[in-house]
């Protein structure tokens, strides 16, 4: 494979080896490996792209970009169909979360105005949109991304997690 300038890359920004792990979800290991010029694969590859947040092809030392094996020339553009995708699908769970608190919402108020429910009942509405919330970060969590993580091996959560 062609020479890699992940090393140059990581020192630009400052970055230790541990950083780069971490930021790329890789093992220190791996990490070296690479910088030391061993075979990647093309997650991996991809991974330290997205933590640099550069192109894959920036990884490489090349005077052209063609000279790229054709695997890692389709990278980049499979990575961005493949974040595209995940962004849409986590959007629709977000939009299904923010379309069940209106019906809610709508009903709730629906309900008491008929005077099918009491005026306590208003209580509901509140109740909904924080307890849905957690439950949707949760099931966010523990459900959803690890299962883009599986479909969308190339792209990244955009999800703020504590600590970051």
């Amino acid at each position: 494979m062609n020479e890699m300038r992940i090393g140059e890359l990581r020192r630009l920004r400052g970055w230790t080896q541990e950083r780069l792990a971490e930021a790329s979800g890789l093992a220190v290991r791996t990490v070296q490996r690479m910088e030391s010029g061993n075979d990647a694969s093309l997650e991996s590859l991809s991974s330290v792209a997205a933590a640099l947040e550069v192109p894959v092809r920036d990884l490489f030392v090349t005077e052209e970009r063609e000279s790229l094996e054709p695997g890692v020339r389709g990278l980049d553009e499979r990575a961005e169909l493949q974040q595209v995708q995940r962004d849409s699908a986590t959007r629709g769970w977000q939009y299904l979360y923010s379309g069940v608190g209106i019906v809610v919402t709508l009903g709730t108020i629906a309900l008491i105005g008929a005077g099918i429910w009491t005026g306590i009942a208003i209580l509901v509405i509140p109740v909904y949109w924080a307890a849905g919330r957690l439950l949707s970060q949760f099931l966010m969590a523990t459900v959803v991304e690890p299962s883009l993580d599986r479909r969308y091996p190339l792209s990244r959560s955009r999800r703020i997690t504590p600590g970051n």
